[in-house]
């Protein structure tokens, strides 16, 4: 449960830094009733990630677990292991395009007509589909041999390590109320011009912990030579 919860989270902040989350929240956190609509949004986000990605857990991959043998934890921890490559790729990628992606304009959707609350919802339902980070966090949980609950836990725990820096948005605003738009327009701009390396470096790490979280756990079962070597000191130990 804790590999899975460790690979929740990881990821879950990684993908945290995600522009078309942010941006929409930066932009609400501006405006009036900023706390409130901030609140809103950020409710929508994690509800419909989290019924989304409960909904495909629990159905589809359910279903797909039942037509094939169940995963035995070697073949979790290379999972594992490719999931943080990928990441660390994903993050190389980031960085070696980081001044072109600089350039473009951070999202400023046009509310009008629409509550927060709808704003959040349309988003999130829009984004989904493609949310390939948390499609890599289901598939750990529908193979990780735990039951329903735990993998909704694991689930939840991702949609809050997506959603923190929005609690984090709503705090400032809460807390430093008269001072919350400079210190968010300032963060705004730094968002535009960082953010690529800002997602590449937490990919980088997200990606180096996933890897090492495989790897470990690939070692740890005696695969490989560090595996071996370990499981014979072991027994030497022991004798």
């Amino acid at each position: 449960m804790l590999r899975l919860i460790g690979l929740a989270v990881s990821i879950g902040l990684a993908d945290s830094m995600n522009p078309s989350t942010i941006a929409p929240g930066l932009y609400l956190a501006m405006g009036r009733d900023a706390r409130s609509g901030l609140i809103q949004f950020t409710l929508a986000v994690f509800t419909v990630n989290l019924v989304g990605g409960a909904i495909i857990a629990l159905g589809p991959g359910q279903a797909l677990l039942a037509l094939v043998p169940k995963p035995d934890a070697t073949a979790r921890y290379i999972a594992e292991t490719v999931a943080g490559a990928v990441m660390l790729i994903a993050a190389a990628v980031l960085w070696r395009r980081r001044k072109k992606l600089a350039q473009r304009k951070l999202p400023e959707p046009s509310s009008e007509g629409r509550s927060a609350l709808v704003l959040g919802l349309t988003i999130s339902a829009v984004e989904l589909p493609t949310a390939f980070p948390y499609f890599a966090v289901i598939a750990a949980a529908v193979g990780s041999g735990l039951g329903p609950i735990q993998q909704l836990i694991a689930l939840a725990l991702y949609n809050v390590a997506f959603v923190l820096p929005l609690i984090v948005m709503i705090v400032v605003l809460t807390v430093t109320p008269s001072h919350a738009e400079r210190i968010l327009r300032r963060a705004r701009d730094l968002l535009q011009r960082h953010w690529p390396v800002v997602l590449a470096i937490l990919a980088l790490l997200a990606g180096v912990f996933v890897t090492v979280l495989g790897i470990t756990g690939l070692t740890g079962r005696g695969h490989g030579p560090v595996g071996r070597v370990s499981r014979k000191v072991r027994r030497v130990i022991s004798h």
